[in-house]
C-alpha cells in the first residue's frame, strides 16, 4: 500500500529537504493568505495559537505573531525548528511529531496547514484526539486536506512525497464527534492554489 511505503518517510523527508522547503515557501508567493487572514480575524489580540507542522515559521507563524498573538510551533524537523527560533525567538518552538503531542494546556487557535494531509488515513483520524486535547470552547481550528478519499505520491526535488485524504463526509463526522462546529469549508479553492480547507470552532 502507498501508506506503508511512503507515509512513514515524511519526517525524514522534511528534515532532509528543510533548507529547500523553507526557501521555496518564501520565494513562491503567499497564495493561501486569504484563509490565514480569515483565521487570525477570528482570534483576539494575545491569543495563543498551536501551529502543527510549522515548518520554518514563514509566512504563517510570522503572520500570527504580526497580529499580536503567541505561537507554539511544532515540527518534526530540528532544522526547520532552528529556523523558527532564529526568526521568532520570543515564541515557543518544539521538535515533536504532531501525532503524539500532549501539551498540558489549551489554545485559542490550532493550525495544521500543509502538514496534516501528509498523514495516512489512520493517523488523520487519530489527530482529532490531538486537536480536541488542545482545544476549548471557542478554539478556532483550521486545516487543509484533499477533496476526496484517497492516497497519492507526488515528488519534491526527485524525492517521493506522500499525501492522503479522508472523504469529506468523514471529516464532518469527526468534527461533530469532537465537538467542533464547522464554520466554513472550501473544496479546491482556486484562490489559494486549489487547497481544500476546513475551518471550525470548538463548541
Amino acid at each position: 500500500m502507498l501508506n506503508e511505503r511512503h507515509a512513514g518517510k515524511i519526517v525524514a523527508h522534511y528534515e532532509r529537504h528543510a533548507s529547500d522547503w523553507d526557501a521555496d515557501r518564501r520565494s513562491c508567493g503567499w497564495n493561501d493568505k486569504k484563509w490565514h487572514d480569515r483565521f487570525v480575524a477570528l482570534l483576539h489580540n494575545g491569543a495563543r495559537v498551536l501551529d502543527l507542522g510549522c515548518g520554518g515559521g514563514m509566512p504563517v507563524a510570522c503572520n500570527v505573531v504580526a497580529h499580536g498573538m503567541w505561537v507554539t510551533g511544532v515540527d518534526s524537523s530540528p532544522s526547520l525548528i532552528a529556523l523558527c527560533r532564529e526568526r521568532l525567538p520570543d515564541q515557543e518552538w518544539i521538535v515533536a511529531d504532531m501525532r503524539g503531542l500532549r501539551l498540558p494546556r489549551v489554545f485559542e487557535g490550532i493550525l495544521a496547514w500543509d502538514s496534516y494531509f501528509h498523514l495516512d488515513p489512520v493517523d488523520q483520524r487519530s489527530m482529532f484526539e490531538v486537536f480536541a486535547a488542545h482545544a476549548r470552547q471557542g478554539t478556532i481550528l483550521m486545516f487543509n486536506t484533499g477533496p476526496t478519499f484517497g492516497e497519492a505520491v507526488g515528488s519534491y526535488r526527485g524525492d517521493p512525497l506522500y499525501h492522503s485524504s479522508l472523504d469529506p463526509s468523514e471529516y464532518r463526522q469527526l468534527l461533530a464527534r469532537y465537538d467542533l462546529e464547522l464554520i466554513d469549508h472550501s473544496i479546491e479553492d482556486p484562490q489559494v492554489g486549489g487547497r481544500t480547507v476546513w475551518l471550525a470552532r470548538g463548541r
